[in-house]
């Protein structure tokens, strides 16, 4: 499948990411090469944890500070491939805490989806790496009903963080860059100023496109220690797949009505 496939022409692309700088890190390069008018992003977290751990680490004292921070870097980095800032949706949403809203997230994208009537969606694959990540790969499979195209993200691996390559292999394609393209795709990520040291873990030789699989979110997406387990955040995996799991009662009671 080719990546224009899902959406010739001049159809809508929307973009649905965890994070700001998910989208540049995952589809940067892509974001250059596709008309820019043609895409809408969401965001749906605002970057910002309620612990505040990451806004101080960054010399952040509040985490409203950190959070317009963020979003200031958002539109820096977009309006290179000349993104505008309302093309770019949050819902706002604490970080670290997605798991928990998965049915109004979900009811919200298939508002959004019902109103731009996009190609294709793209979004991170549910791969273990970050409950936020993991919780939109829940609320896109659930609400689009058009073809859903994954991007890289990240993952555990036997030896420790994989980036930059599907957990399971799938049919991928693969994005190579010019050497411009990976300038202007390093001047992007420079944009995030507050998450250099997170960002260094990516390469950006080139990018990663599948299908999204049918993923069954009642069940581990690998064995093993998730990546998020890891961090100390108190989330593991067993609670993510109970939020999962009463997410889908909840919206499957909707649809009966």
């Amino acid at each position: 499948m080719g990546i224009d496939t899902p959406h010739s022409g001049w159809t809508p692309i929307l973009l649905v990411v965890a994070h700001p700088d998910d989208e540049t890190i995952g589809a940067g390069i892509q974001l250059m090469r596709w008309d820019p008018s043609r895409v809408t992003l969401v965001h749906v977290t605002n970057g910002s944890p309620r612990d505040l751990h990451d806004a101080s680490d960054h010399g952040f004292k509040t985490g409203e500070d950190y959070l317009h921070e963020r979003r200031r870097e958002l539109y820096a980095a977009l309006d290179i491939p000349g993104i505008r800032p309302d093309q770019c949706i949050e819902f706002k949403y604490v970080d670290k805490e997605a798991m928990l809203n998965m049915p109004e997230i979900t009811g919200r994208l298939m508002a959004l989806m019902e109103e731009l009537r996009p190609g294709a969606v793209y979004t991170h694959p549910y791969e273990g790496g970050h409950p936020d990540h993991d919780s939109v790969a829940f609320a896109v499979a659930q609400a689009a009903q058009v073809p859903i195209m994954e991007f890289t993200s990240y993952h555990e691996g036997p030896s420790g963080l994989i980036t930059g390559q599907f957990l399971n292999g799938g049919e991928t394609e693969t994005l190579e860059f010019t050497e411009e393209e990976k300038a202007r795709k390093r001047t992007m990520l420079r944009c995030f100023r507050s998450q250099q040291n997170v960002l260094a873990d990516f390469a950006i030789d080139a990018e990663k496109f599948r299908p999204a699989p049918k993923y069954d979110f009642s069940k581990p997406p690998h064995s093993g220690t998730l990546h998020y387990e890891k961090l100390g955040w108190n989330i593991s995996g067993e609670e993510w797949r109970k939020e999962a799991a009463e997410a889908l009662q909840v919206l499957e009671a909707r649809r009966s009505l």
